[in-house]
């Protein structure tokens, strides 16, 4: 059987070994092999009370005083996207006590996380079976999590997605004091009913502020808002409630790794390395101590992403390769995580290993969602383009196009998030073909539209797009697009050492010997800590230099 034939989930357990995949069950503690891409055993291992990973209580219907403790660390893992432990802290709750709906409800979500629709619905209903012994605020919450699933199961449903809102708008009529249900009302404010807090933006924010008004050190509160103001570009906004959720959090990885997120914005980039390596060694220790492999944990390879890329940042490449590799070695379980091994090639090209880069681009032709296909084929283009192969490359866009007409199929990666990658492509070989009038303004709406995205992997991507683009533009003689693009780099990151080499190549070329000197000078300076045999931080030093003497020669400023 071939793996592409399967769905997502099932052809990622069974790339990492798993026997029976698909693991519908109806009874969600049957004992079949996976639910996603986890095994089912997994998820059912006894846990105990762990510390540290957000203050939580949410009340429930039961007698055991457990059962409750077990039930309030599920949802606290819930709330920080650690499915896994979510899934063990429900299951254990069950073990104490077994008529507790909640616990069930807990579990669906947990399953949605792990992209199993079906293990969702199964968690579902053995909780509407037991809701007739739980309070009337818990029945509302088992109803709600009916109406969000319908509204998942078929999302081009509008209405579906409203009845959801407008249920959860009656459950606050009723329990205006409940944060949970405030979260889960800001969650809801996403373009899809599928939202858990990751794609929110300023319409979720005063929900989640009401959950911290009600309940003030609510990390889950802390954790959404980061999400929703970074992606309305309030960074600053998002650094403070990064900063209190990696402190009411301080046992969970991903609360690290978003108080990094936003140092990096800021341009504290040391610190958000050595808050994303924080988490990398709570992940490893983890992985040891609980004897769970990092081939199942969605986070892992997205923390290892975004570590490199910071290392990258400041001209660390070989400890930005090794992480990188170590990323790429992890298989890929969801769509996003496949698309992002992008990045690899990427690195490739940014350094002159072209071929390298084409074998790694022929790789994600063969991947298993159509987006990776797409963006292998573009990344092939780039390559063989580097390398004179200009018609070779036209053949790769051609694929690329055609290739797009299977992107954006329900539940899939959207059109517009691959469709910057095919344009980019078009406009270098326009650049390569001499159509320099077409090619600047496709290549300039194409710099909009990265710079666009919101999150963090796609806003460490754009710089180094814009500075591919800015080489390119070079490689081609096309100055004011290389000015035009080192101005974008500037705007969208002037702690970049690469940002200065950049201007300061155009302010030579316009014969500008004061500017130059400044901004080489500058790109030394930020590469301080970069690897010594960094070819362009060479560059940058002795391009100063030349620009100082020839700015001192005109009698300009010498810095």
């Amino acid at each position: 059987m071939r793996l592409a034939s399967l769905r997502p989930a099932a052809a990622a357990a069974l790339a990492l070994g798993l026997s029976c995949p698909l693991a519908a069950q109806d009874d969600p503690h049957a004992s079949c092999a996976a639910v996603g891409w986890v095994p089912r055993e997994i998820l059912q291992r006894p846990v105990g009370l762990r510390e540290s990973i957000g203050p939580l209580h949410d009340p429930v219907t039961t007698p055991s005083k457990e059962a409750q403790a077990l039930y309030d660390q599920g949802v606290a893992y819930l709330h920080s996207y650690v499915w896994i432990e979510a899934a063990r802290s429900f299951n254990q709750a069950l073990r104490a006590d077994p008529r507790l709906a909640m616990a069930y409800v807990g579990l669906s979500r947990a399953y949605s996380g792990l992209e199993d629709p079906a293990a969702a619905r199964a968690a579902l209903d053995a909780a509407q079976a037991r809701a007739p012994g739980a309070s009337p605020r818990e029945r509302r919450r088992v109803e709600l999590r009916r109406k969000q699933l319908d509204a998942i199961e078929d999302a081009a449903s509008v209405e579906k997605h409203v009845a959801y809102k407008k249920a959860i708008d009656e459950a606050l009529a009723a329990d205006m004091d409940d944060p949970e249900l405030w979260l889960l009302r800001g969650n809801a404010e996403e373009r899809w009913a599928s939202g858990r807090g990751q794609r929110g933006e300023a319409a979720s924010v005063a929900f989640y502020q009401q959950a911290l008004a009600i309940a003030p050190d609510h990390f889950a509160a802390h954790h959404y808002l980061i999400h929703s103001y970074e992606n309305i570009g309030r960074i600053d906004d998002a650094l403070r409630h990064g900063e209190a959720y990696a402190r009411l959090a301080s046992a969970i990885p991903h609360a690290r790794h978003m108080y990094g997120h936003d140092l990096r914005r800021v341009g504290r980039v040391d610190e958000a390395i050595a808050e994303f390596r924080k988490a990398y060694d709570m992940e490893k220790a983890y992985y040891a101590s609980e004897k769970i492999p990092a081939e199942i944990d969605w986070h892992h390879p997205h923390n290892l992403d975004l570590l490199a890329g910071c290392h990258q940042h400041q001209g660390q490449m070989k400890t930005a390769e090794a992480y990188m590799r170590e990323s790429l070695a992890i298989p890929s379980v969801m769509e996003g995580r496949e698309f992002n091994k992008k990045e690899w090639p990427g690195f490739l090209l940014a350094f002159g290993r072209n071929e390298e880069a084409l074998e790694a681009a022929r790789e994600l032709t063969r991947g298993r969602w159509p987006s990776t296909r797409v963006v292998g084929h573009v990344l092939a283009g780039h390559a063989l383009a580097a390398t004179g192969r200009v018609g070779a490359a036209h053949d790769e866009l051609a694929a690329a196009d055609k290739g797009m007409a299977e992107v954006g199929a329900p539940a899939g990666l959207s059109r517009s998030a691959v469709d910057p990658y095919v344009d980019g492509l078009r406009g270098e070989l326009l650049l390569r073909d001499g159509r320099r009038a077409e090619a600047a303004p496709l290549l300039e709406e194409v710099q909009r539209r990265i710079r666009a995205v919101p999150g963090p992997d796609a806003w460490t991507e754009a710089l180094y797009r814009l500075e591919a683009i800015a080489r390119v533009a070079r490689e081609a003689g096309d100055w004011d697009l290389a000015a035009y693009t080192a101005a974008q780099m500037r705007e969208h990151d002037a702690a970049y050492a690469g940002t200065h080499y950049a201007t300061g190549l155009v302010a030579e070329q316009r014969g500008d010997a004061a500017a130059a000197a400044r901004e080489f000078a500058a790109a030394v300076e930020l590469w301080k800590d970069a690897d010594a045999d960094l070819a362009a931080l060479r560059d940058a030093r002795a391009r100063a230099g030349k620009a100082i003497a020839a700015a001192a020669a005109t009698g300009g400023p010498s810095r």
